[in-house]
């Protein structure tokens, strides 16, 4: 029962945060139109292998600071400064993207490799896990074991491939949906980590 439990809530959260719009999925529509789905389907395994081993370190991170409550502060002080150095990143990604040159087609061969690459690139993916799984601790819906953690992972890592895999399959009708979106993903990112880093520097001082 607690298999089933952990894979089911690492499913629907992992699906949760893979539906939104991100460069992620950008890059999975793009792909599947240039290299076809099944090249699409070797680059989502190569996220969703990042993503196992992310869901792992945020349950870790999680039940560690819920047991240690006296490391919170500084954690809060540490995250603050990387979010606001985050803020200034996706600010510097909007401003410059315009003045990149248009990246060459991958080769299939590369699609899994370049997935990882992609996926270690996105650094919400711990914070997120990090985030969700305390929620879950906090409600007792979920007590943290090797064993939870590494079902919970299981679940996550099929709910991030099989959203993808949508994405790539339905790639031709939301290209443009996604490109618009993408084009403001990174403002819209800046701005909340900004504001959020704000909020978290006015409440420590």
């Amino acid at each position: 029962m607690i298999f089933f439990t952990c894979l089911l809530l690492g499913f629907i959260i992992a699906a949760s945060g893979s539906i939104v719009p991100s460069f992620l999925n950008l890059t999975v529509v793009k792909f599947s139109l240039k290299s076809g789905r099944k090249s699409a389907l070797y680059l989502i395994g190569g996220f969703a292998t990042v993503l196992f081993f992310q869901a792992n370190i945020g349950a870790y991170l999680s039940s560690v600071l819920m047991k240690n409550s006296e490391y919170i502060s500084t954690i809060q002080k540490i995250g603050t400064g990387i979010l606001f150095l985050v803020s200034i990143h996706f600010f510097r990604l909007h401003f410059t993207l315009k003045k990149q040159k248009i990246k060459t087609e991958i080769k299939k061969s590369k699609a899994y490799f370049h997935g990882i690459g992609m996926s270690l690139l996105n650094t919400f993916a711990i914070p997120f896990y990090f985030t969700a799984i305390s929620f879950l601790i906090g409600l007792d819906y979920f007590e943290y074991s090797f064993l939870n953690s590494f079902y919970f992972s299981i679940g996550s890592t099929f709910g991030s491939f099989i959203l993808y895999a949508i994405y790539a399959t339905v790639a031709s009708r939301i290209e443009h949906k996604l490109t618009f979106i993408a084009t403001k993903m990174d403002f819209i990112l800046g701005c909340l980590t900004g504001v959020v880093a704000m909020g978290n520097l006015i409440y420590l001082i």
